[in-house]
């Protein structure tokens, strides 16, 4: 029996909604890190990083992957401290998500950006890579990428159960 769900679509169903790539960002003052999911969202990967070289020209990287991949939703990691505090980089990663809302609605995008705890991230993301056996140089270049498949699929595992 199909599970129907009222979307955009009426009687659309549910498997078909929920078929949709989720995108995570993790924002650094040189690099931005881009993973995504599989369209059922189980399983995420890193994609690239990409370099910074303006906000508008990061901006609309972020909004052509958006466009290219099918993305619905973007998850955005936020740094916390490991107390909980909010520091500086977290207001430079809200003001970065405000300017990036803004750039999805002019590019008449509706995709929600969620910002998801990112604490350890790139701890976890280096040592997954030193457990793969990756060279330093090749660990630096793709540590912000590989973070941001941490930070999205901690977000999948955490949001499977609503899902289902």
């Amino acid at each position: 029996m199909s599970r129907l769900s009222w979307g955009k679509a009426l009687l659309t169903p549910r498997w078909e909604v929920d078929l949709m790539r989720v995108m995570a960002l993790d924002v650094g003052h040189k690099r931005i890190g881009v993973a995504l999911s599989d369209p059922g969202q189980i399983l995420a990967s890193s994609l690239q990083v990409i370099e910074r070289k303006g906000q508008q020209r990061d901006l609309a990287t972020v909004v052509q992957l958006v466009r290219e991949h099918g993305v619905g939703r973007i998850i955005v990691g936020y740094p916390r401290s490991l107390n909980g505090t909010v520091g500086q980089q977290a207001k430079v990663v809200e003001r970065y998500v405000a300017t990036l809302e803004g750039k999805l609605r002019e590019s008449s995008l509706d995709v929600p950006v969620i910002l998801w705890d990112e604490r350890l991230s790139t701890v976890t993301a280096d040592r997954l890579m030193i457990e793969a056996g990756r060279k330093w140089r090749e660990r630096r270049e793709r540590v912000d990428a590989v973070a941001a498949a941490v930070i999205l699929q901690d977000y999948l595992d955490a949001n499977r159960g609503s899902r289902e």
